[in-house]
């Protein structure tokens, strides 16, 4: 594909694309380089050959979906982690974006409808803090691909709705879930200032945890990210030897855990080797304060053992 005469935005995408390792990144890249290529007479070629990729490379893609993973298969592929989100929604309100801006994995993302067919998943670090978040994206409610075991088992729920209807046509499609809740209203870039308070205005009414966000400009995404992490209700605890700087990845436990629930999920029974704990932390009266195991830890704390 030559670029000659295309613009910066072009070349980049090409460039992305001819370095990709996936069909599904390369598709997405091909997607933007349609985008772009320019619409005059003397580049028509270039536009029906770039679709015409497109098209095959969108029938290998459909072709090892069918082949590989149908609906029976997709969440036996998936296995659970401490911290599971899950984004759903209807077709075209931005799954599929969000998940790359959030995990940077390379879901399909096409302008047309039921992109996604099978559930599709990324790990989210939060702040470089160790702290892993399985985030994944479900085919759309609407969709025959619809995955409601995934929905069942989560931790927490992303809504991710361009109209306030969307709320209950997606409740009205999942049932025996406790998870929590976050109302993400997307394509804001769209909205006016007066049509973005009038929707704050009624989620607030109605009491949503809510974020109005953009996966184009990425307006208030850090937001949502803060959000996401304490919609799990967890504690986040670093371990340290003596002497030595705190570990880089907390051990996730959850609320009203101790001292001991740190030390057995280490390693089973390790608590009963241990002769003497320090503390530095929010459930700490001094830094090194020494506490026994019924301690009751906080989120961040940092605990040190002594063993035999």
């Amino acid at each position: 594909m030559a670029s000659t005469n295309q613009s910066p935005f072009y070349q980049q995408a090409e460039g992305k694309f001819l370095n990709a390792k996936t069909d599904e990144e390369r598709l997405k890249w091909l997607d933007e380089m349609i985008r772009e290529c320019p619409k005059h007479k003397s580049a028509e070629k270039m536009l029906a050959n770039l679709k015409t990729r497109r098209k095959k490379l969108l029938e290998k893609l459909n072709k090892s979906k069918k082949s590989g993973s149908g609906k029976s298969s997709s969440k036996s592929n998936i296995k659970k982690h401490e911290m599971q989100a899950v984004i759903l929604g209807k077709t075209n309100t931005g799954k599929s974006s969000l998940l790359f801006i959030l995990t940077n994995t390379f879901p399909l993302i096409a302008d047309y409808e039921f992109t996604t067919k099978n559930p599709q998943q990324g790990i989210f670090h939060y702040k470089n803090a160790g702290v892993q978040i399985q985030l994944i994206e479900i085919p759309a409610i609407e969709s025959e691909y619809f995955d409601k075991g995934l929905v069942n088992s989560a931790d927490t729920l992303i809504f991710l709705i361009t109209n306030i209807s969307d709320i209950q046509e997606i409740e009205s499609k999942i049932h025996n879930t406790h998870a929590k809740r976050i109302i993400v209203f997307n394509k804001i870039d769209l909205l006016n200032d007066l049509e973005k308070r009038k929707i704050s205005a009624t989620l607030q009414s109605k009491k949503y945890d809510f974020v109005l966000i953009s996966t184009k400009t990425e307006e208030s995404i850090n937001e949502l990210k803060e959000k996401i992490l304490k919609s799990f209700n967890k504690l986040r605890v670093y371990t340290k030897e003596p002497g030595k700087s705190p570990s880089d990845k907390p051990i996730i436990l959850d609320p009203t855990s101790t001292v001991k629930d740190v030390a057995e999920k280490i390693l089973h029974g390790f608590s009963k080797q241990i002769t003497e704990t320090k503390i530095w932390g929010p459930s700490s009266k001094f830094p090194g304060q020494k506490v026994s195991l019924k301690h009751i830890l906080k989120d961040l704390d940092v605990v040190e053992f002594k063993t035999r």
